[in-house]
């Protein structure tokens, strides 16, 4: 046990395990502070659909001779967009509008992908992250990105409080629910984006849902729910870590399983004490 302890001291004292962790903990909260407000919204598969079209997007970029990194991001916000604008259109049900984009969008990446040759970048660390390659110009955009976020919910705390508990509400009280909507979905596409290098495209999705739940299940009041889910994002982003450096597993899926321990562990105390969330 105490060696263990020492060579995981010993691995937090490298530049690249600091960055690391400081990465998750970036993720955590900006996962857990905008997810807080995805799942009440039945966003959840939404930003599964959106980490997933991120294939798409390093598609489009390697066809176009550009950084599949410099396209990430525009693609990912022009995506969202576009899928916000075809489920506002569309009579049909979500879930399966998103089980659509989400299926065919991977098709449509795969084709494209077949027209490029192999992936130079390494599809593995698309799919799954690599969080220790996390540098200093990617801390620096998340921590801009978060502060983004902290104070756009910050601004519009009751707005987006009274859009995510009862939008016809707010329609009748005049607030512009299509332009809200917009930039919250934006700034959701960001932080997901902005998470795929770390996380990776099969798990960024996690870090929205999963503390967020938890919180959901260990809240009554809304703000306590807001902060917690961002809380349990970040702290499980530390845990995570710490066993991966322990037990030398994969960081990404490390931090996952530590946010579905804390998931159960909420289970167990709700059930215990009888604690939903007041709607």
């Amino acid at each position: 046990m105490a060696v263990e302890l020492t060579r995981v001291i010993e691995l937090f004292q490298l530049p690249f395990m600091q960055r690391a962790l400081l990465g998750g903990v970036l993720t955590g909260l900006m996962g857990g502070l905008l997810g807080s407000f995805a799942i009440l919204r039945q966003l959840s598969f939404f930003s599964d659909a959106l980490g997933h079209s991120a294939l798409l997007g390093v598609s489009v970029g390697l066809l176009m001779g550009i950084n599949p990194s410099v396209v990430l991001l525009p693609f990912a916000v022009l995506f969202a967009l576009g899928v916000t604008s075809l489920l506002e259109r569309a009579p049909l049900w979500t879930d399966a509008l998103l089980n659509i984009i989400y299926s065919s969008s991977l098709a449509i990446a795969i084709i494209l992908l077949s027209f490029t040759g192999q992936y130079k970048g390494g599809l593995n660390n698309l799919l799954f992250g690599d969080i220790l390659a996390v540098g200093e110009l990617d801390l620096s955009f998340s921590a801009a990105l978060l502060l983004a976020c902290a104070v756009f919910i910050g601004l519009t705390l009751r707005t987006q409080m009274l859009l995510t508990l009862h939008e016809p509400l707010a329609r009748a009280r005049g607030v512009a629910v299509s332009a809200h909507r917009a930039a919250f979905i934006v700034l959701l596409s960001l932080v997901v984006g902005a998470s795929i290098k770390a996380i990776g495209v099969l798990l960024v999705s996690a870090f929205v849902v999963i503390p967020a739940c938890a919180a959901r299940l260990l809240s009554r009041a809304f703000l306590h729910y807001v902060w917690l889910s961002a809380g349990l994002g970040a702290l499980s982003a530390v845990g995570g870590m710490v066993v991966s450096a322990a037990l030398n597993l994969p960081s990404g899926p490390s931090i996952v399983a530590t946010q579905l321990i804390f998931f159960l562990l909420a289970i167990l105390i709700s059930q215990k004490n009888g604690l939903p969330i007041d709607r």
